[in-house]
């Protein structure tokens, strides 16, 4: 299993950053606030946040992943120590140290205990155990953890999206099989959400994770241009439905989803090796900047390189 992608977001002289905050400024602001001490300012951004579980899921991800933020949130806890918002930082930075081998499994997981206890609605400190579980634990585990995200929130984004990934980890026989169940999870989240969930673009996901797990064992070809991946009958269906999902329900405004940007990766990926570059080309000139490691460096690929050459195939520029 690849280890995390490395912290902080590089920019390369053609925008590109691979910023995990996505196009959440607001996010990347506190975040460094964070790393210099401020923590008052994640408190007030996780305040202002709210019970927007998908929103507050992302941004304390993402803040778990500075290295200086379990030292302030234990600082934080200090000055509060009835504050759910840093008993969840503090796991979910736990979490990101443990996935590093900074921090043990067992510890990160008992804090992420101790912060659900505190904040029972809040699906976020077992988002952080699934995660944990994701690099760590059993299947039944994951299931487990996935169940009491789903419990509190049905349609959490992130979740839906490494439960596809853990499934397509299920290989049996030397070939791909189109009633592989990750491809009935996607099928089934996706036609139970709300018409406007982006969950309608996790047939794609779970068609690119099935591709890495193929490819790295052999089964399908390294370089994903010269796969058949993309070409049968079923991918084109799902491919087709997310795209003319996106075209009804996309907008870039602050009432966006907070992952869309994860999502228009996968199904720009999926659209170019599709052979549908004109597509392909109108979902990264909406991706801009904000290039995702995954699925770019399925399986084992340079993800600035082969995002580039996809700009390059799809829109004649670097």
């Amino acid at each position: 299993m690849t280890p995390p992608p490395p912290l902080g977001r590089p920019r390369n002289k053609d925008g590109l950053t691979f910023d995990p905050a996505l196009d959440d400024s607001e996010l990347a602001t506190v975040r460094d606030a964070l790393v210099r001490g401020r923590w008052a300012d994640t408190r007030q951004l996780l305040a202002h946040t709210g019970d927007d579980w998908d929103r507050r899921g992302h941004r304390l991800v993402v803040l778990a992943e500075s290295p200086t933020s379990v030292a302030w949130a234990r600082e934080w806890q200090l000055a509060e120590p009835d504050s759910p918002d840093a008993a969840a930082l503090l796991a979910c930075a736990t979490v990101s140290r443990a996935l590093y081998g900074k921090d043990s499994p067992e510890a990160a997981r008992a804090l992420c205990l101790t912060a659900a206890r505190m904040a029972p609605r809040d699906p976020t400190p077992w988002l952080a155990i699934l995660i944990l579980a994701r690099r760590a634990g059993t299947d039944d585990e994951r299931v487990r953890a996935f169940d009491q995200v789903r419990a509190r929130h049905r349609d959490h984004h992130h979740a839906h999206h490494l439960m596809a990934a853990c499934l397509a980890e299920h290989q049996e026989g030397d070939r791909d099989d189109p009633l592989h169940e990750v491809y009935d999870f996607a099928s089934w989240a996706a036609e139970q959400a709300p018409a406007d969930s982006p969950l309608a673009v996790l047939p794609v996901v779970a068609h690119a994770e099935r591709y890495r797990v193929l490819a790295r064992a052999g089964l399908e070809p390294a370089d994903p241009a010269r796969s058949g991946h993309w070409s049968t009958r079923r991918a084109r269906q799902v491919m087709k439905a997310a795209f003319d999902w996106w075209l009804e329900w996309d907008v870039d405004d602050g009432t966006a989803h907070p992952r869309r940007k994860v999502d228009l990766n996968y199904l720009a990926h999926a659209k170019l090796h599709e052979g549908r570059p004109a597509e392909a080309a109108a979902l990264l000139t909406r991706i801009g900047p904000h290039a995702t490691h995954a699925p770019w460096s399925y399986p084992d690929q340079d993800p600035g390189k082969t995002f580039r050459a996809a700009r390059r195939a799809a829109l004649g520029a670097a």
